[in-house]
C-alpha cells in the first residue's frame, strides 16, 4: 500500500521546519502533536518512506528530517546519506526503534547528525530538535552510554583529550559540532587554512582519519555534551 503524504507547506524563517518520515502513520501523528506544540516548529511535511521523504525534503528543503531507519523500499540510512548530498543544509535525526551501537554508528557515519531511540519522552524529543537545528550534534544519553560501554571498537583508539593542545581540543569541540573550518577560525581567531592544519594535526595525534570516526571519540570521552 503506497505511504501517504500529509499536506505540506513552507513557514517562516523563524520556526525550525521539521520533515518526519515514518511508515507507521500514528507515529508520525504523535510526532507532529508534540512538535506542532512548540512555538518555534513546525512540521511541513509528513511521509511514509524514504523516497518520499529524498523528495520533499529537495522541494522544501526543512533545516531537520526526523526518519525511521527501517522501511519499506529505500531506508532512513540510505535515505540520510542521499539527503546529506542532495539536501546538504537539512540536518538529519534518527528515531528508531532499532537503537543498538552498531546501528547508531553506522547512521553517524551515513551522515545523521542525531539518533534517539523511540521510547524517549516529548521534552527531550524537542530537547534535540532544537540542539540539532542550531548546529549540535545530538545522541540520547542511554545510547552514548551504550557506545561507551563497547570498548574501544569501531577503530577508535584511547588517547584522551589530554594528549592535545588547548587550541586542538577547541578546535575538535566545534568540528564535531558540525562546524566548517571557516566557522571554526572565526570563533577563536584563526584563519581557515590554519585551522585545517590544526585539525590534521589534532587527528594524526588520535590516529583517525576521518570525520564520522572522530564523531564517536568525541561522544565517547565526552567532547560532545549531552
Amino acid at each position: 500500500m503506497p505511504a501517504q503524504k500529509s499536506k505540506s507547506h513552507r513557514i517562516g524563517h523563524s520556526r525550525i521546519s521539521v520533515l518526519l518520515v515514518d511508515d507507521h502513520r500514528i507515529v508520525r501523528d504523535g510526532v507532529q502533536c508534540v512538535l506542532d506544540h512548540q512555538p518555534d516548529i513546525r512540521v511541513v511535511a509528513s511521509v511514509g518512506d524514504a523516497d518520499l521523504a529524498v523528495q520533499e525534503a529537495q522541494r522544501l528543503k526543512p533545516a531537520l528530517v526526523l526518519t525511521e531507519i527501517t522501511m519499506p523500499g529505500t531506508n532512513g540510512t540510505d535515505a540520510t546519506r542521499v539527503l546529506a548530498d542532495r539536501v546538504p543544509d537539512s540536518r538529519v535525526v534518527i528515531l528508531s526503534a532499532h537503537s543498538s551501537p552498531t546501528v547508531v554508528r553506522h547512521a553517524i557515519d551515513t551522515g545523521a547528525r542525531g539518533f534517539l531511540p523511540k521510547d524517549i519522552g516529548a521534552d527531550e524529543l524537542v530537547h534535540a530538535v532544537r540542539a540539532v537545528a542550531s548546529g549540535e550534534r545530538y545522541i540520547s544519553q542511554r545510547l552514548a552510554q551504550a557506545l561507551l560501554d563497547e570498548g574501544n571498537g569501531a577503530g577508535i583508539r584511547s588517547p584522551t583529550v589530554g594528549d592535545l593542545t588547548p587550541t586542538e581540543q577547541k578546535i575538535l569541540k566545534l568540528v564535531v559540532e558540525g562546524k566548517s573550518n571557516s566557522e571554526v577560525g572565526a570563533v577563536i581567531g584563526l584563519s581557515r587554512r590554519t585551522v585545517e592544519a590544526y585539525r590534521v594535526r589534532l587527528m594524526r595525534k588520535l590516529g583517525i582519519d576521518n570525520l564520522p570516526t572522530l564523531v564517536r571519540y568525541a561522544i565517547r570521552h565526552g567532547v560532545i555534551p549531552l
